[in-house]
C-alpha cells in the first residue's frame, strides 16, 4: 500500500553509525531507524547472540514458559523498580495494553466509563485507541469515529490537570510522554512530573508514562522518568529495546500491578525467544559498555556543537533535548532539509513541521558526531537564508 513517502535510497548493509546503499555510497545515521537501532548496525556481540538464538529456537507460544522472557522481565524490573511486564511487538501495542489496564482499573473502582487524560501534540501510535489518544489531527483525519474516553490537556500544564480533576470524576489515569518525540522533542519539566505523580496519588489515578521513544538509555538514564526520582504505575517501551528486532513492553507497579489475569490480554508473537534475546542482549551491552553515560555526554556535545555553529543565525528558534534525543527548531517548515541532508550522506528527520529531529545510535563516536554537526550546519544556514 502507498502508505510511505519513501526517500529514493535503498540500504544494503550497515556498521556502527554508518549505512551503505545499493550504489556503494556511505551515510552517517543520525536517526537510527527512528530511535530503534540503539546499538547501531551489525554490532558484533548483538549479531552473535541473535545468530545463536536463531539456531536454537525462534518462537514458541506463550502457552508455554519462555526462559528468555522471564530473564528479560527480571532485568527490566530490576532496572525500573517495577513489578510486572507484559511483552508485545510494538509501541502502539504496549500503549494499547496500558489503555486497557487503565479501563480495567477504573471498572474495578466502580467507574462506568473510565477516562484517561492525554496531552496535546502527543503521539501514542496508529491503532484506533492509540490514534485517539494521540494529539495530532493529521494522523487522526479520515479514521473517525475516534475511540472515546480521552480528555486532552496542554503539555506541561499542571493547572489544566487540576481543573480536570475538579470537574471530571470519570478520570482514572494520565498518559504522557516524558519527552514528546513526534511532537517536536519537547521535554516535561522535572517539577511537572513530580507534581503529576502527587496529583495522581491524591486522585487515586494511574500515572502512565509512554517511553517508547525516550526509553532504553537514550536520555542518559535507563528511562527518562529516572531524571525525576519518581516511579510510574505503568510504563511502555518498544523501539530501542530490541535494537531493530520488534519488541514492546507494558510494565506495571503499585496499584497497576496484578490487574491483568489469565485471559485478559495476550499476544501471539510477544516475548518470543528471539525478541527477548534481542532485548536482553541490548540491555547487557548498554550496561557493559557504559553507553548511558556516553549518551548523556555525547548529547551535550552535539547540542553544544550546533549551538556554537549556529549562533546568531536568523531563523533558529531553539536547540533542545536530552541525551541523544535532540531537536533543532527553525522558524519555518523544514521538511526539505531531509532530502538535502540525504544528498550529503546524512540521515536526519523532521517532525512537527519545523523541528530537525536527531536520534543517533548510542554507539556513535564523538568524531562521527562532529561530522554530523559539520555536515548539517551549512545546510541549515543555507536553508534559512533561502
Amino acid at each position: 500500500m502507498n502508505t510511505y513517502a519513501r526517500l529514493p535510497v535503498t540500504f544494503v548493509r550497515g556498521e556502527g553509525a554508518w549505512l551503505w546503499d545499493t550504489e556503494g555510497k556511505r551515510y552517517l545515521d543520525g536517526l537510527s531507524g527512528i530511535a530503534v537501532n540503539t546499538l547501531g548496525h551489525a554490532h558484533p556481540r548483538f549479531t552473535a547472540a541473535l545468530g545463536e538464538q536463531i539456531g536454537r529456537l525462534i518462537h514458541c507460544s506463550n502457552v508455554y514458559q519462555v526462559a528468555g522472557q522471564e530473564l528479560l522481565a527480571d532485568k527490566l524490573c530490576s532496572l525500573t523498580g517495577m513489578q510486572e511486564v507484559f511483552f508485545c511487538n510494538s509501541g502502539c501495542e504496549a500503549n494499547e495494553a496500558a489503555i486497557k489496564l487503565a479501563r480495567m482499573y477504573g471498572h474495578q473502582q466502580g467507574i462506568e466509563s473510565p477516562a484517561i487524560i492525554v496531552m496535546e501534540k502527543a503521539f501514542h501510535g496508529r491503532t484506533l485507541a492509540t490514534l485517539s489518544a494521540t494529539g495530532n489531527r493529521k494522523v487522526q483525519a479520515g479514521f473517525e469515529p475516534l475511540v472515546g474516553g480521552f480528555v486532552r490537556v496542554p503539555y506541561n500544564d499542571l493547572e489544566a490537570i487540576s481543573h480536570v480533576a475538579q470537574h471530571n470524576s470519570s478520570v482514572v489515569a494520565v498518559l504522557v510522554e516524558p519527552i514528546q518525540g513526534e511532537g517536536g522533542i519537547r521535554t516535561l519539566d522535572i517539577e511537572y512530573l513530580q507534581q503529576l505523580r502527587k496529583i495522581c496519588d491524591e486522585q487515586n489515578w494511574l500515572l502512565m508514562l509512554d517511553e517508547v521513544q525516550c526509553g532504553i538509555g537514550r536520555t542518559g538514564k535507563w528511562f527518562a522518568y529516572q531524571h525525576t526520582h519518581i516511579l510510574p504505575d505503568v510504563m511502555t517501551l518498544a523501539k530501542g529495546l530490541g535494537s531493530g528486532v520488534p519488541i514492546g513492553t507494558c510494565i506495571t507497579a503499585g496499584r497497576a500491578a496484578g490487574l491483568f489475569k489469565p485471559g485478559n490480554h495476550g499476544s501471539t508473537f510477544g516475548g518470543n525467544p528471539l525478541a527477548c534475546t534481542a532485548g536482553l542482549t541490548t540491555l547487557n551491552i548498554l550496561e557493559q559498555d557504559k553507553l548511558l553515560a556516553h549518551a548523556e555526554s555525547l548529547g551535550h556535545f552535539i547540542r553544544q556543537g550546533f549551538a556554537t555553529a549556529l549562533q546568531g543565525v536568523n531563523g533558529l528558534k531553539e536547540i533542545r533535548g536530552q541525551g541523544l534525543m535532540i531537536g533543532i527548531e527553525l522558524d519555518k517548515p523544514c521538511g526539505d532539509l531531509v532530502k538535502l541532508a540525504l544528498a550529503q550522506g546524512l540521515l536526519i528527520n523532521v517532525t512537527a513541521d519545523s523541528v530537525i529531529r536527531l536520534l543517533p545510535p548510542l554507539v556513535m563516536t564523538q568524531t562521527e558526531a562532529q561530522l554530523l554537526i559539520d555536515g548539517l550546519c551549512p545546510l541549515i544556514k543555507e536553508f534559512l537564508q533561502s
